[in-house]
């Protein structure tokens, strides 16, 4: 069949590609999404679904909205995403692996929407996406369909154009070739090598820019032409995300990005590189052809919205049309930050504290805290409260509910909490008082991190939450609102 022959090897590293982005997902889960969301969490889900109607965020969760849920979904998200990534899924006909690709999007899809500001990400929308589409990809000895690769051409189409026009329509620095002068030192996470792309020549970083409307807003066209033009469009693709995932912890940003990209390639490229061999397909039936139409057309009406704001010149970024997150738009670093902030947590054990009381700072996993401390890598992890602080030091607390709860646990020395830090200065009894300041950072230069080893300075900027303890009336009462105490 001319169409297996053509389609067969994409979606099959489609397929254990998606199945790898899945295992994270629901890896962060497991390990986040009870201490963040779960009944006792930072912004509990059962509060959550008493003041949200199912319909406007569904999820199974409203049925079950307590721990043991969170958690049997998760690992239940852990095991199926394994049987998708080893393929063991696609082994066995196609209506299990549709049914497999089913409810990881089911059980994802109740994640996110009750997940709130904590799964509010661009990605997220994404992996549900990809996730719906994979449904109708087909087992392995199914025949492959041309509809469902071609959609995923087109969601990725809006994944990289809708990137680069609102990087047009937003931030001057965009026009001007300057963004990468800043990005680096102020992206949400900087990684072990953001250091040197910061201070590589000039002439890098606006190559840079030029480079990424190139990648942006011309390779996108290529997606639909005919080969080897799409596999060139694809690689091109690929190379761009890699160098982003060289350059900074984006979560699985950039490998989702890199694993839609693959149905742009050439199976007869692809088979010259890896080893295998297609097996007997089966025809499609009726059925699956009349789906294969409806699904066409369902896509088709969805994509109008989309289509439209990417025209508009109000053009959104990351908005979801309908509940399911199902043909988004989408886009990234539409503005850059000139300056790093960054909320440092501090605690102490002094019962009165003094301007001459020492305080012990809480340091997280991804975002910069110690300024001697190399940045890690930890993409395509997703650490989210250390996104959601990089978000905290442009705003006030005042805006952002989950971090009151966050101080209100660290002073109870809450287990869950604590785990998702990467020190905790008071391992033997919580501390008497928590407070937050902001500061300003900056990478050193290379002279000074020659003599001191440090890889950022930081100053001062002032206080960003003041010092309470659990007695702290106005504290004490928030808490007694909201049943932590």
């Amino acid at each position: 069949m001319e169409g297996a022959s053509r389609y067969w090897l994409p979606r099959l590293l489609f397929q254990h590609g998606l199945g790898l982005i899945y295992l994270i997902a629901f890896l962060v889960a497991v390990n986040q999404f009870r201490p963040l969301l779960g009944e006792h969490g930072l912004l509990p889900v059962p509060l959550f679904v008493k003041q949200v109607s199912f319909r406007d965020a569904p999820s199974l969760f409203f049925l079950f909205p307590n721990d043991r849920a969170f958690c049997a979904a998760a690992w239940i998200g852990v095991f199926l995403s394994g049987l998708a990534l080893t393929g063991v899924s696609d082994r066995f006909g196609t209506w299990l692996s549709m049914l497999v690709w089913a409810i990881l999007w089911l059980i994802y899809l109740s994640f996110v929407n009750v997940g709130q500001v904590f799964y509010g990400f661009g990605w997220e929308s994404m992996l549900l996406e990809a996730g719906f589409f994979a449904i109708f990809l087909g087992s392995r000895n199914s025949a492959p369909r041309a509809v469902p690769i071609w959609i995923l051409r087109w969601m990725l189409f809006r994944v990289m154009f809708g990137a680069g026009l609102i990087k047009l329509r937003g931030d001057a620095c965009w026009k001007d070739l300057t963004c990468l002068d800043y990005h680096y030192e102020t992206q949400p996470m900087p990684n072990l090598l953001s250091w040197y792309f910061h201070w590589a020549p000039a002439w890098t970083h606006h190559g840079g820019v030029w480079f990424n409307h190139f990648v942006e807003l011309a390779i996108p066209f290529g997606y639909f032409a005919p080969q080897p033009i799409a596999t060139i469009a694809g690689i091109f693709t690929i190379v761009f995300q890699l160098l982003l995932m060289f350059s900074g912890n984006l979560s699985f940003l950039n490998l989702l990005t890199i694993v839609l990209a693959l149905p742009a390639l050439d199976c007869r490229i692809l088979s010259k590189i890896i080893p295998a061999h297609p097996p007997a397909f089966q025809p499609p039936g009726r059925a699956v052809r009349y789906g294969m139409v409806c699904l066409a057309a369902v896509v088709g009406i969805l994509s109008i919205p989309p289509a439209l704001n990417m025209l508009s010149p109000g053009q959104l970024m990351n908005f979801n049309y309908n509940p399911l997150h199902l043909v988004n738009t989408y886009g990234a670093f539409g503005s850059i930050n000139r300056t790093r902030y960054e909320v440092a947590v501090e605690g102490t054990a002094d019962p009165s504290p003094t301007p001459s009381t020492p305080w012990r700072e809480y340091e997280f996993q991804g975002k910069p805290g110690d300024i001697g401390r190399r940045p890690p890598q930890i993409a395509p992890y997703h650490l989210r409260l250390d996104w959601l602080m990089w978000f905290a030091a442009m705003s006030r607390y005042t805006e952002e509910p989950w971090f009151v709860n966050l101080m209100a646990k660290l002073l109870q020395g809450d287990g869950g909490t604590l785990g998702l830090l990467r020190t905790n200065p008071f391992p033997d009894r919580p501390p008497r008082y928590v407070r937050a300041r902001l500061y300003m950072y900056r990478f050193t230069t290379p002279e000074e991190r020659q003599a001191g080893g440090e890889w950022w300075r930081r100053e001062l900027v002032g206080p960003w939450f003041p010092e309470v303890s659990l007695d702290t009336p106005g504290f004490r009462r928030i808490l007694l609102e909201q049943g932590w105490l």
